[in-house]
């Protein structure tokens, strides 16, 4: 997941500032990922769970990377497509709800974890996590389907 992140921005960066500031934002929330479940190449010695300032750090970052995509990056990728007379309806009405059912599972994961404390029932949290990393790699994948069109249409330049 990290290497797609990673291969994303090279493909598709310095397009758009946009884009770039996006790209970067999601490669971040990839490798916060990978430290809060002490996945490789970040697994640490953890002898339970994250730090909870972690947890409530991580939950706002994905909170505004899916805000951003929802709000400003699609509207964008839309309008330049609608610039160019490049047709995204059939595209966007295939993508957009699986990117929602995506945005729904991060939100949930969010009003779940987002203001944990000390108190805080954290007996799902591994098993929470990992469902919100499979719902990000299916999320970054289906962005990637909608920039790599994009690109194909030379609506993203370098």
């Amino acid at each position: 997941m990290l290497r797609k992140g990673e291969h994303a921005k090279k493909k598709w960066g310095g397009a758009n500032d946009s884009i770039d500031q996006w790209l970067t934002e999601r490669q971040d929330l990839l490798v916060n990922y990978f430290k809060l479940a002490a996945l490789p190449p970040y697994e640490t010695v953890r002898n339970g769970l994250p730090d909870i300032t972690d947890i409530r750090e991580f939950c706002g970052q994905l909170v505004d990377y899916v805000s951003s995509g929802h709000f400003e990056i699609y509207g964008q990728l839309i309008n330049a497509g609608k610039d160019h007379h490049v047709q995204l309806d059939d595209l966007m009405d295939d993508l957009f709800p699986l990117i929602s059912d995506t945005t729904d599972i991060a939100l949930d994961f969010n009003d779940t974890y987002g203001q944990v404390d000390n108190n805080s029932d954290l007996n799902k949290f591994d098993r929470d996590l990992s469902a919100l990393g499979e719902a990000i790699e299916l999320r970054m994948e289906f962005e990637d389907q909608l920039l790599n069109h994009l690109h194909e249409n030379e609506l993203l330049k370098r």
